[in-house]
């Protein structure tokens, strides 16, 4: 069986995939899909990050972007079972002890649903505000996920000494609720997928069309094998988007539109391929519609997933 959750609307606004009414709306709206999300089975509900957008950048990116932390612990109170996925966190921006911290909090306060999504950022005036290295952010990644293994550990004083970050003798808690909090790594590149293969829970690919996931998929695999990697290990997948029946309005010609039986069909090529679970968007013109979608899709195709 195929898990599915979604990125949450109104918290991030690209006019990549925002859809208009999201402009108006605000924590009400928030809170009513995340609860959606909670009755219909979705595996999480995910939230991005980004610090601050560049002028050159803001018509395309805007610049709502909800901090995850807040939102995510803000909807963990408003939920029961469903995860809470930071997709993601641009953890190269933070002191580890710092996103421990937090996300340690988030994990206690919310009862063990945290996934901590982490990716290198592409924003290279948020680095350079913030005092960090843009063009050393995939060593600084590569050197965060090994002290957050050690900072979100069972330990309350946990130890690591790296070339950029050091610490031992400096007790944390609340410690997190799960044993090993999952880290999925975000990325295409080549970089990325190694890092992920090697370093991750998980690979969040970050819009790889159906034709490259397979490759993706076995580099990942091959890379697990030959370092003798065999923890358990989550494989995503973006997929089109969504809309479940015959939409009486222009919907977009990349979106799946159908009965439920076929969209189900079409979704399944994502299990083949070997992927875990898929983020699955619906086009919507509010936030009702929204929710619609997700009920009929948590009714009538999921159950065909598998």
């Amino acid at each position: 069986m195929v898990a599915y959750g979604m990125q949450l609307p109104v918290q991030s606004q690209s006019t990549l995939y925002a859809e208009p009414w999201e402009v108006e709306a605000g924590p009400e709206a928030l809170v009513e899909v995340a609860r959606a999300a909670d009755r219909g089975g979705f595996a999480y509900i995910a939230v991005c990050d980004h610090v601050a957008i560049p002028r050159r950048l803001a018509d395309a990116m805007s610049t709502v972007w909800y901090d995850p932390v807040a939102t995510l612990s803000f909807l963990a109170a408003a939920t029961e079972r469903v995860r809470l996925l930071s997709h993601v966190a641009v953890v190269g921006l933070r002191h580890p002890l710092v996103t421990a911290k937090q996300y340690a909090t988030l994990d206690h306060l919310s009862g063990g649903r945290l996934v901590l999504g982490v990716g290198a950022g592409h924003v290279r005036e948020e680095f350079d505000a913030l005092g960090v290295d843009f063009d050393a952010r995939g060593p600084v990644l590569d050197e965060t996920l090994d002290a957050l293994r050690a900072a979100l550990g069972p330990e309350e004083y946990p130890r690591f000494a790296g070339e950029r970050f050091s610490f031992d003798g400096l007790g944390q808690r609340p410690r997190p609720a799960q044993e090993r909090v999952p880290l999925w790594v975000g990325g295409s590149s080549p970089a990325a997928v190694r890092r992920a293969a090697l370093k991750g829970d998980g690979w969040l690919p970050q819009g790889d069309p159906r034709d490259r996931l397979p490759a993706q998929i076995a580099r990942i695999r091959t890379l697990r094998e030959k370092a003798g990697v065999e923890t358990p290990y989550v494989i995503g997948a973006i997929t089109e988007p969504l809309y479940v029946g015959e939409p009486a309005w222009r919907t977009g010609r990349r979106t799946l539109t159908g009965k439920p039986q076929a969209l189900a069909d079409a979704l399944r090529a994502y299990a083949v391929m070997g992927v875990d679970q898929i983020q699955v968007r619906f086009r919507s013109r509010g936030v009702t519609e929204l929710t619609d979608q997700m009920a009929a899709f948590a009714a009538d195709v999921a159950p065909h997933l598998a």
